[in-house]
């Protein structure tokens, strides 16, 4: 057994140097000192030197923008033997706990998903063992940590402890099943940002039926459908179609014209756009939106380079922050369903 004390962070597979570089930079600015240790292609990134409850508390995953969970790193265990990998835990596990949950997962890469079986094989031994040693509560108790058992390979797994920020979903990730009257997979991704991004009382303030939106570079219609599944009144901006059922809601409008010049005759709720364009244009475009107060809320995908993919982010938030001449709350999230791009939420900072 390794002692460990850091994070643990899962990411899409890929981009684990760009959350190696927004942790060791975050956390530096935090004035904690560490060092991250990734591998492309691995699923997940460990910040290390630095007591894993501090660091999440300085480094919460609502703030994280590469990472999908955030854990505390208790131990490494390697070189388990197959026929007894239960006591090595119960032994890691001496002095902490009781946990109210157990969680038993692996990386969402290439090596990672093989160990979906021995996962859930293990979680049915590890759970009674864990109860009966006093580790984990009789029932699921969500007011105490939950622990997460991530295997590495069938002889080396990582313990880590949620904190109370902590993404509720294995993995981080929401499972979403696309729906058959979804205009396109795309949908998918509007509604994981919703989830995401937003907590259970912002959604249900900030999506109001009757509420106004504007969907630029709309088709074939996949965010437009989200928000009228919502109820929101939608105009869809974008010189190609969009596919003819969406209007038999009645609550969308189709405008061809170019989401980079069309403005609204009156401010919106809502305005959401998933553009290919360069990221910095549409970062231009957002604050411009902000600027004239054409909208209150904005959700809007970032297309990212293929190099300094963190460096390029910094500066696309950065410039909108600056362009768009009030104080906004920015939330930022490579999502499971983006691929080469982050999503974001933006408004109005309250006063």
């Amino acid at each position: 057994m390794t002692p460990h004390t850091g994070l643990l962070c899962y990411c899409r597979a890929g981009f684990e140097p760009e959350l190696a570089a927004e942790l060791t930079e975050r956390a530096a600015q935090a004035g904690l000192a560490g060092y991250a240790k990734a591998i492309r292609g691995e699923g997940f990134v460990r910040f290390l030197g630095v007591p894993g409850e501090a660091l999440a508390r300085a480094l919460p995953l609502r703030t994280l923008i590469f990472a999908r969970q955030a854990l505390a790193l208790l131990a490494e265990l390697r070189g388990l033997d197959p026929k007894d990998r239960v006591a090595p835990v119960l032994d890691a596990l001496s002095g902490h706990g009781p946990f109210g949950a157990l969680v038993v997962e692996h990386p969402d890469s290439d090596a990672g998903r093989p160990l979906a079986g021995l996962a859930r094989s293990f979680g049915n031994a590890l759970r009674p063992a864990l109860r009966k040693a006093g580790l984990l509560t009789a029932q699921d108790d969500a007011r105490r940590p939950r622990l997460h058992v991530c295997l590495l390979a069938g002889d080396q797994l990582l313990l880590a402890a949620a904190p109370h920020e902590a993404s509720p979903w294995p993995l981080g990730i929401p499972r979403l099943r696309l729906h058959p009257e979804a205009p396109s997979r795309s949908a998918l991704k509007l509604e994981e940002a919703l989830l995401v991004l937003l907590d259970a009382d912002e959604r249900a303030r900030l999506l109001r039926p009757g509420m106004r939106a504007a969907d630029l570079g709309a088709a074939p219609g996949g965010w437009t459908w989200v928000l009228a599944r919502h109820g929101l009144r939608v105009t869809a901006i974008d010189n190609g179609p969009l596919r003819p059922h969406l209007f038999d809601t009645g609550l969308v409008e189709h405008l061809r014209a170019d989401g980079f010049t069309w403005q609204p005759p009156r401010p919106l709720d809502w305005m959401v756009c998933d553009m290919v364009e360069q990221p910095r244009r549409v970062a231009t475009r957002i604050a411009q939106w902000f600027r004239e107060g054409w909208c209150r809320q904005s959700v809007f995908n970032l297309k990212l380079p293929m190099k300094k993919r963190w460096e390029e982010t910094v500066l696309c938030l950065a410039l909108l922050r600056d362009q768009a001449a009030h104080p906004l709350t920015l939330r930022a999230r490579q999502l499971y369903h983006d691929r080469e791009e982050i999503t974001v939420f933006a408004t109005r900072a309250a006063p």
